[in-house]
């Protein structure tokens, strides 16, 4: 069983008609996604719209879901601002979160050295293990394997990383140099079953709010020698990637929209995200058919 478990989702945060935070339909979100599948949780990542959330609303939520749901948590506690994160990971750890989910800070474009200390500042606020998040299409630097390794090798709480960066064969390399024991998450879902080929324990995904189960089955698979049967799961999650992301309707919109087609409300994305492009709702009953849930 991996650390965080093999399917970790990282979960929109439900609005009210009036653009403020829901708590009551976070909880019944992070329900259904336990009911549904998922292993454990990510609250407040990107998905989850974490830039346009107040601290006291971050704080929020982090409890909110921390009452409901009794899987691991991981909590989006990291800005572009050190010091900021540092007092946000404190408090997440006050709020009952598991681990942190520790983001490349985004816009600054630190070296590897600033990166170095970022993170080492991060994983000193509190006792939680940190998953490091390297997303460069987002952050704009990417982290690299040499960093990653020297952190797991020197900093006992950093023991994973959601890996995000389109390169899966590197996981070989950082798996080979970072102690036993560290893990490696594909953040990248229609690249997860190369991700397992070098090592990835698991996924922290957007399309696992629908398809938690067979993507579970598929890293099941594949652990358990049976290729075939894992590459014919994955084909069949292939419409669920196309689905998610896109020129005119990204992650957070597309999630919505699905879980309100399966009868679960969560809301619209605040801007700059806004809600989703007309139609969206008629592509997420055809994925969503074709998985399996009702019409």
């Amino acid at each position: 069983m991996a650390r965080f478990g093999t399917v970790c989702t990282a979960m929109v945060t439900p609005f009210a008609a009036d653009g403020s935070l829901d708590t009551g339909a976070a909880a019944d979100l992070a329900r259904w996604l336990v009911e549904h599948g998922n292993d454990g949780l990510v609250v407040a990542g990107t998905t989850g719209e974490s830039a346009v959330l107040t601290d006291p609303e971050r704080i929020e939520l982090f409890r909110a879901v921390r009452a409901a749901v009794d899987v691991p948590l991981v909590a989006g506690s990291t800005t572009n601002d050190t010091a900021h994160s540092v007092e946000m990971t404190k408090a997440a750890a006050d709020a009952g979160m598991d681990a942190v989910l520790a983001v490349v800070p985004y816009y600054n474009k630190p070296s590897q050295a600033g990166l170095d200390a970022h993170f080492r500042a991060v994983a000193a606020a509190s006792d939680l293990p940190v998953m490091l998040y390297d997303v460069p299409g987002r952050t704009g630097r990417p982290l690299a394997t040499e960093t990653i390794v020297t952190l797991a090798r020197e900093v006992p709480t950093i023991v994973a990383l959601k890996d995000a960066g389109g390169h899966p064969e590197r996981v070989a390399d950082l798996l080979a140099e970072a102690p036993e024991g560290f893990e490696v998450y594909s953040g990248d879902e229609p690249l997860s079953l190369a991700f397992a080929a070098y090592g990835a324990v698991g996924v922290v995904g957007v399309a696992t709010h629908w398809s938690a189960r067979q993507q579970g089955e598929m890293f099941a698979a594949f652990a358990a020698g049976q290729v075939a049967e894992a590459r014919r799961i994955n084909a069949g999650l292939l419409a669920s990637f196309r689905y998610m992301n896109s020129d005119t309707c990204v992650f957070s919109q597309a999630v919505k929209v699905a879980m309100g087609v399966l009868g679960v409300p969560v809301g619209e994305c605040r801007l700059p995200l806004g809600p989703a492009p007309a139609g969206t709702d008629a592509l997420a009953r055809t994925v969503l058919q074709n998985l399996g849930y009702p019409a």
